[in-house]
């Protein structure tokens, strides 16, 4: 199996990719395809004390970068030889099986789109986030690609992200939400409205409506919205925990005997943060696309990036596309007659 990464990708340069690289090859079996200036990988290899290219690394030379500050779709059209463009051309092309991005999320998306196309039948890709939680971890998606929605839209992010929860992780018959301002299904926008009577007909295990205080519990193992909420959402979450961290910290040095329970409680403290690493997850998948595709934190390190390629393998091996594709294809019927039947809801409101 060949991954291509993005090696130059994210706020850190070569070294965490190379890094982590290094550590999927020996530890996962699986050959890596490092996608970038070949003249910086090879000074980053040597730095790491291998002056000739490792069994199961190769290097595809890619000059060009994605300038952070322009217009993705522009960025992706114009250089063909930007590392991430030519780390999706070489899945399309069969030349590697999945590949993952550190850098540019908006231009890994559209180099995702634009080589790979969307699975028959989907309409909208998605980025599906995992959100540790109290029991575990629950997939978050939309979480940015998409700000606006139609209930169509979020039926098929539920489809596909309960998918993703059973190839990943070993969830039989994941419970899917759908993202509320209440418990009752008659509250929410009109998106809410007109998506949660339909939810039932998709075949997955439908729960109900999710609040917002609800999505780190745990309860639910998937949990659907569109993009402009699910981003805020994650946004905040990250905020959130940053902060928490500060304010313990800086309330236990202010007193004496806190810094002693501090001391003691290390060990807990140590699994929390464990527990919480977004690190441990590696990126989140773009759903959607006709390959597999991993999209991870601008500032992800070497384990970071290793975890990422972890959850590539898992996908190929997993046959995640296919069976994406099995399930829009049995579902194409239904999805449309729902189509119509909310268009006309919408009509009539």
């Amino acid at each position: 199996m060949k991954i291509a990464l993005d090696a130059l990708g994210g706020d850190f340069g070569a070294h965490p990719n190379v890094l982590g690289a290094l550590q999927a090859v020996k530890k996962l079996g699986i050959d890596v395809i490092l996608v970038g200036d070949e003249t910086v990988l090879r000074q980053e290899l040597a730095a790491l004390g291998h002056n000739e290219i490792p069994a199961h690394i190769t290097i595809v030379h890619a000059p060009q970068t994605i300038d952070m500050g322009a217009e993705p779709a522009k960025e992706c059209r114009s250089k063909k030889d930007a590392s991430i463009v030519v780390c999706a051309d070489l899945v399309h092309k069969k030349q590697a099986d999945a590949f993952v991005s550190a850098g540019h999320s908006g231009a890994a998306m559209v180099a995702a789109l634009f080589g790979l196309g969307r699975i028959k039948g989907v309409q909208r890709p998605a980025i599906a986030t995992p959100m540790p939680t109290y029991k575990g971890v629950s997939l978050l998606l939309d979480a940015g690609a998409n700000a606006d929605c139609k209930p169509i839209h979020l039926l098929q992010f539920a489809v596909m992200g309960s998918a993703y929860m059973q190839k990943v992780f070993d969830i039989p018959a994941p419970s899917v939400g759908i993202l509320s301002i209440g418990e009752e299904e008659t509250k929410g926008n009109m998106l809410v409205k007109h998506t949660v009577p339909h939810m039932r007909d998709i075949g997955i295990n439908f729960k109900g409506t999710v609040e917002g205080r609800d999505v780190n519990a745990g309860d639910t193992d998937v949990i659907v919205c569109d993009g402009f909420v699910g981003n805020i959402v994650l946004k905040m979450a990250e905020g959130m925990a940053k902060a928490m961290i500060g304010m313990i910290k800086r309330e236990v040095k202010k007193r004496p005997q806190a810094m002693v329970g501090a001391l003691l409680s290390r060990g807990a403290f140590k699994a929390v943060k464990k527990h919480t690493n977004p690190d441990c997850y590696g990126g989140a998948p773009l759903v959607g696309v006709n390959g597999v595709a991993i999209i991870s934190h601008g500032k992800s390190n070497d384990f970071a990036i290793f975890n990422a390629l972890k959850t590539a393998a898992r996908l190929v091996e997993k046959n995640f596309i296919g069976d994406i594709a099995a399930k829009m294809d049995s579902l194409k019927p239904t999805f449309d007659k729902l189509e119509q039947d909310i268009q006309q809801e919408t009509h009539v409101c």
